[in-house]
Order: structure tokens, then C-alpha cells, then sequence
């Protein structure tokens, strides 16, 4: 997406909101790392590496004057991509997400959520509802227009993939139904009853090998947050990275949340 961006003549910057990471294939223009490390907290307070994770989050947090002092340092029309922790508490129940969204919106960022999961984890039923809920679930919390979006599609194939990315309740009822135990088909038949009736999560494909598919994402995130009808639009792109449960997916198996923001036009100086 940076490349995309670049290439496309916005002006797009890095920030690394991840306080563990170590390794990345794009410059970052700015990093949580000099406000505060896992690797300092682990050592300092003996904590592991999870309650570390959160522990800096928290920090950043409480230091939110840190993070709009270097926003404010930059032009209206640059773009921002945030590359944020990945533990999945962060934006289920834990309040630390969402302190951070109001403070943007309290900044004057209207803000879009964009949900990118791993295309390779879909195909399997169960897996597809988990990642359903955790999204259904992210929403909730975060409570920001939401857009879901299916990464790596190079790597499934197209005609298995389409089933899911707008999946019917009976599709989903019957897979559920051959790949678990029959006591749990009620249960799982009031989870498809809620992904049906609501219609809140449906999935936009995207290749990175394809540059239109990388445009029609990128295309669906400026619609959310109506990027380009301001003179000066300033936007911020945050993304994420979230692991889901233990019991279904590897700490090797990352799914991503992004948050994408812009700044509002100033109504006065129009008129």
C-alpha cells in the first residue's frame, strides 16, 4: 500500500505503533520504540512479552501528546500508515483502541476502520466464523465505519474464495454442519442467523500482485471517509496487525486492522 500510494503521487509516511517490533521493509518516519520497548518493560518491570505489549500501549495512552506533537509536524496533504501490535484484546475489550480513536476524533479525524484478515484462513468454515465474530466484535468496541478486506488472495482460488465474501446462512450452516460435532449446530446455526440478518460484514478481495485490486481497496477507504472532497485533505492509515485465538490460529498467523483518517475541511474559511 505505501508503494501503491507512492506511485499514485500521495505522499505517504510509516509510523510504527508496534512497541516489539524490530524489522521493517519500508522506511518509518516515526517509532513508538523512542517513546517506549517492550524489550524496557520486560526488563525493567519483569513482565512477558504480552503484559509488556500492553503495558507500552497503555503508555501511549496515557502520553497521546507525544503522538499529535509529530502528526503536527507534518503537511495537510501527506498520508500516514500506522503498523500497530498485533494482540487481538486491544480491540475487543480492551480500552486502549478506543481511548486512542476518540482522541483522534477529538483531534478532528473523521476515522474508517478496515479490517484486513488473511484470505488463507476463510476457506475453512470455522475458521471464517471466528474471524467473522472477531471482526463483529472489533466493530463494537471501536464503534468506527468499518470496511473488511481479504488479503493474500493470490493464494486461494478464485472460485472457493467467492463463497465467502458474501457468504449465505445456508452455506455457512451446511459447512459448519459437516466440519463439527452435531451438538453444535444449534449454536452454530444462531451465529449464521446473526452474520445473515445484520449484514455487517461482507469482505473486498485484494492481490498485491494487481494494482487495480490494491486501487479498489484503497477505493473503498476514501469513499468511507469521502477522501478528496476537501480542498487539504489530510489522511492517516493505520494498520494493525492481530492474532486470533490460540486454539485456531499460530502466533505466526497474523490478521490486520487499519484505521484511516481525515481531517475535516474548515467549514468557516469556506464561507
Amino acid at each position: 500500500m505505501h508503494e501503491f500510494c507512492a506511485a499514485s503521487g500521495r505522499m505517504t509516511y510509516v509510523v510504527n505503533l508496534d512497541p516489539a517490533a524490530d524489522h521493517f521493509d519500508y522506511p518509518v518516519a516515526f517509532d513508538i520504540r523512542d517513546l517506549i520497548s517492550v524489550e524496557d518493560v520486560m526488563e525493567e518491570l519483569g513482565y512477558g512479552p504480552n503484559g509488556g505489549l500492553i503495558y507500552c500501549m497503555e503508555y501511549l495512552v496515557q502520553n497521546l501528546d507525544w503522538l499529535q506533537d509529530l502528526l503536527g509536524e507534518y503537511s495537510d496533504e501527506d498520508y500516514f500508515i500506522f503498523d500497530c501490535p498485533g494482540q487481538i484484546e486491544l480491540y475487543s475489550h480492551l480500552p486502549v483502541m478506543k481511548q486512542l480513536c476518540d482522541s483522534l476524533k477529538d483531534w478532528g479525524f473523521n476515522i474508517c476502520c478496515v479490517y484486513l484478515i488473511d484470505s488463507l484462513f476463510i476457506v475453512d468454515p470455522t475458521k471464517f466464523i471466528s474471524g467473522v465474530l472477531c471482526s463483529l466484535s472489533a466493530m463494537v468496541q471501536l464503534e468506527l465505519p468499518h470496511i473488511n478486506v481479504l488479503t493474500k488472495c493470490d493464494l486461494v482460488d478464485e472460485k472457493e474464495m467467492s463463497k465467502y465474501l458474501d457468504p449465505s446462512e445456508g452455506y455457512l450452516l451446511e459447512n459448519l454442519a459437516n466440519a463439527t460435532d452435531p451438538k453444535w449446530r444449534p449454536l452454530s446455526a444462531a451465529i449464521c442467523n446473526v452474520i445473515n440478518d445484520f449484514s455487517m460484514v461482507a469482505f473486498v478481495p485484494m492481490n498485491i500482485n494487481r494494482e487495480e485490486s490494491i486501487e479498489t481497496v484503497l477505493m473503498h477507504v476514501d469513499h468511507a471517509i469521502n477522501y478528496g472532497d476537501d480542498l487539504e485533505p489530510q489522511v492517516l492509515v493505520c494498520s494493525a496487525a492481530i492474532l486470533m485465538w490460540s486454539t485456531i490460529f499460530s502466533r505466526s498467523d497474523p490478521w490486520f486492522f487499519a484505521f484511516q483518517l481525515q481531517e475535516p475541511k474548515d467549514q468557516d474559511a469556506d464561507e
